[in-house]
């Protein structure tokens, strides 16, 4: 077992995709060169287009936005032709592209430059949605999401993208995780914090502080992927422990923890011993000033003290 950094194994899993797949165009352009790596210019309606017309002609794309912000430039193809052509068709089109970029706050670049998306993809059946936390499932899930038939949005996170990791070496096998499995970063049994992409990190750093101050054991799962969602993994955790909090850096209206909530409120309430509890960005446009948008995001003492009013 190696350590990389996040930004490493999204480069490894893209260069080995490259090497496996002749039709997978999106990787490492000193190695691979200008057939299978495009320099586009700065117009994502024109290559977020391109990329999908490709991807329906067996291609498997990876395009890469500099931020999900401008996703909003290309909705019309993301939403109405990426996630919809397989089913329009019948299943006789598939549109396996990936689109990849940073899904985040917290880098002080404004509010047009801070979308957390994932939410709002999520909602429109078709389309599969992967916010990987750690190096290690960073590489796995990228590989696996070039490998699908489907569209697949994967939301990284600029503050991630150094964060070191263990990660599986290429000679100890084909390193991929499945789409759809949430995975138990850590085992408690008080509380479960359930999170997804960088909310994790901030779940386990808080995890460590209640059980060493408070003596309050929580399990933490990152969810992985958010479409297809691991509901089974959900209700486990929750049946364990009979309290959880939710950790969702986009929005409160209308987030990812608001879908998860429900779905706990449906399948688990009588597992319950208190209110389902959540923590989300603040519900306003992403504020410049580092030191302020450090509090309108989920972080370690929000979290923590929010599990202290139920715990």
């Amino acid at each position: 077992m190696r350590t990389l950094t996040y930004r490493e194994a999204l480069r490894e899993a893209m260069d080995e995709e490259l090497a496996r797949d002749e039709n997978v165009t999106e990787g490492l352009w000193k190695k691979w060169g200008d057939k299978r790596v495009v320099d586009t210019p700065i117009s994502e309606a024109g290559f977020i287009g391109m990329g999908i017309g490709a991807s329906m002609l067996g291609v498997r794309p990876v395009m890469e936005l500099m931020f999900w912000s401008f996703h909003s430039v290309a909705f019309d193809q993301l939403v109405s032709n990426a996630a919809c052509v397989r089913y329009m068709s019948g299943g006789l089109i598939n549109c396996p592209i990936v689109v990849r970029g940073p899904a985040n706050g917290g880098t002080a670049v404004g509010a047009t430059h801070s979308h957390i998306p994932e939410g709002l993809f999520a909602a429109f059946p078709g389309l599969k949605v992967v916010a990987p936390a750690t190096p290690a499932d960073a590489k796995g899930l990228m590989k696996a999401s070039i490998r699908d038939n489907d569209p697949v949005f994967f939301m990284e996170n600029t503050l991630l993208y150094g964060m070191s990791g263990p990660v599986p070496d290429p000679s100890e096998g084909d390193y991929v995780i499945p789409l759809g499995v949430a995975d138990l970063k850590r085992e408690g049994s008080d509380l479960s914090l359930i999170a997804h992409g960088r909310s994790v990190i901030h779940c386990l750093e808080a995890a460590e502080v209640l059980q060493r101050e408070h003596g309050i054991s929580c399990d933490v799962l990152d969810l992985r992927t958010i479409r297809p969602l691991d509901t089974e993994a959900i209700y486990q955790t929750v049946r364990k422990t009979h309290r959880v909090v939710l950790v969702d850096e986009s929005k409160g209206f209308g987030g990812v923890s608001a879908m998860v909530a429900t779905l706990i409120q449906d399948h688990c309430f009588d597992d319950l011993d208190a209110p389902i509890k959540r923590v989300t960005s603040v519900d306003a446009p992403a504020i410049y000033s580092p030191a302020v948008e450090a509090d309108q995001l989920p972080n370690p003492k929000r979290i923590i003290d929010k599990v202290l009013t139920i715990a």
